[in-house]
């Protein structure tokens, strides 16, 4: 089985659990300078959190 199988599997699973699949973050976060490169799963998501986006 190889990597991109696995990482299918991972996301169906979810998926068929009703979960929303985003597409992934980069490690740098460009366009914000508060933050030097993703520690956490949420960072993708500070815009919502904030209010920025919809």
């Amino acid at each position: 089985m190889k990597s991109q199988d696995i990482r299918h599997k991972f996301l169906q699973f979810f998926k068929e659990k009703q979960h929303r699949i985003v597409p992934s973050a980069p490690m740098v976060i460009k366009d914000d300078p508060t933050l030097m490169f993703t520690n956490a799963g949420m960072n993708q998501f500070k815009a919502y959190f904030l209010g920025n986006a919809k």
